[in-house]
């Protein structure tokens, strides 16, 4: 077997970056000049396991170049790069299909990486063993991959409910859905899960990195991971906010990517920055939840992810959970505001978290008749794609700053 290779269709002013990027990670890559020209190569049985191409001005006749494409010659997934003006005219098309993403300008090389990386895995792409891929760890399984979701829990301001979201998303999954679930706390600065949880840190990630450079075994997240009497398997990356800048985002992100071998799904809890290690995590996940709370803080942090989520190719990823809904501000301003749909409203909860943190429990496992149980059995359902999952369209730049000014008391200048 050998190490794939990516066919790219891109800009040159993009194209020379992405490929210093795959260079590095030992991609082998074949440079089109567009679409079309793909089809031959396919014929020419290149070991070729993923395209990234332009869907240029007219993105229309891009995808129907795809489909006369895929009716005839071997199919591979495809990592469309667009202008967010084009977006509306990708949805929907028959010719995209499940294995296939689309990812926004302005793209980011680090990260496109990150995510042809993860669309390889989950398309079960072949790859010859190296010790910088994410496939060498030998644990790649038909069974799991497209099954195995990793879901973010971010939102760039503290107290917001991230801890909480992400551990009674956790416990869920595993006690609504009875899916093996591996919650990583990747807080590198206070990571809460392990004591809201009433567990010891116990080894991270980082301490078996150290053993490993003294001559120990290689173990994974699953390997450290312990588990809460809940079932959750539980994992930090370390125990000391020391140890964080020793940490290589890139290796964080395999040993994250190389427990889906083991587990259902993988619930990451993030620290309230832009991190290198964050930012990591970002081009791997397959949804970043944003947990919101309905005041003025909360949304404006939530409408600053939305431009850096833009920035990075990163917004069609971002589900709003609005927590402790209508306790202040209304959902349906928060999602005018914020320019994302709410996912899933969680409703105040009160004392319950209060004594469900005192016992090291959830409020999902000490509560199960409670309405907020039932608010999080709903967030687990669609996340695994259980449910109706229906969007509302994305506010404009304009609109947002028209209802944020209506928010926050300011008028928007007058237009001539």
């Amino acid at each position: 077997m050998r190490r794939p290779t990516i066919a790219i269709a891109l800009p040159a002013a993009e194209r020379d970056a992405v490929l210093e990027y795959l260079g590095t990670a030992e991609f082998g890559t074949v440079v089109l000049e567009s679409v079309t020209e793909l089809a031959d190569v396919l014929r020419a049985e290149l070991p070729i396991g993923l395209a990234i191409i332009d869907a240029g001005p007219d993105p229309d006749a891009v995808i129907r170049s795809l489909a006369s494409m895929r009716a005839g010659s071997p199919t591979v997934p495809v990592l469309v790069v667009a202008d967010p003006d084009n977006l509306d005219a990708l949805g929907g098309h028959s010719a995209l299909g499940p294995d296939d993403e689309v990812v926004l300008r302005p793209v980011d090389p680090e990260t496109l990486r990150w995510r042809a990386e993860a669309m390889l895995i989950r398309a079960q792409v072949d790859a010859e063993p190296h010790e910088s891929s994410v496939l060498a760890r030998g644990q790649v399984d038909a069974d799991w991959a497209t099954l195995t979701p990793i879901i973010a829990v971010f939102n760039p301001k503290g107290g917001v409910g991230k801890t909480t979201i992400a551990t009674n998303l956790a416990s869920a999954l595993r006690s609504r859905r009875d899916r093996r679930v591996l919650l990583v706390d990747a807080d590198t600065v206070t990571g809460h899960v392990t004591m809201s949880l009433g567990m010891d840190t116990g080894r991270t990630l980082a301490d078996a990195w150290q053993d490993e450079a003294d001559g120990g075994p290689a173990e994974g997240l699953l390997d450290i991971a312990a588990t809460h009497e809940s079932g959750i398997r539980v994992a930090a990356l370390v125990s000391s906010p020391l140890a964080a800048p020793h940490l290589d985002p890139e290796r964080v992100a395999e040993a994250i990517l190389a427990a889906r071998s083991g587990v259902d799904a993988i619930v990451v809890d993030l620290h309230p920055s832009y991190s290198d290690v964050n930012l990591t995590i970002f081009g791997i996940a397959d949804r970043i939840l944003v947990p919101v709370t309905p005041d003025l803080p909360a949304i404006r942090a939530a409408v600053q992810l939305c431009d850096v989520a833009t920035e990075l190719g990163l917004r069609d990823r971002l589900a709003m959970v609005v927590n402790r809904a209508n306790s202040g501000i209304s959902v349906q301003q928060m999602e005018q505001t914020v320019g994302l749909p709410a996912l899933a409203q969680i409703r105040s909860g009160g004392m319950l978290f209060v004594r469900a943190a005192n016992e090291g429990r959830t409020v999902i496992d000490l509560f199960p008749k409670q309405g907020v149980s039932a608010d999080f059995a709903r967030l687990a359902d669609l996340v695994l794609g259980i449910g109706g999952d229906e969007a509302a369209p994305s506010r404009t730049p304009t609109e947002q700053r028209s209802i944020l000014g209506g928010l926050f008391g300011r008028k928007e200048p007058a237009r001539a």
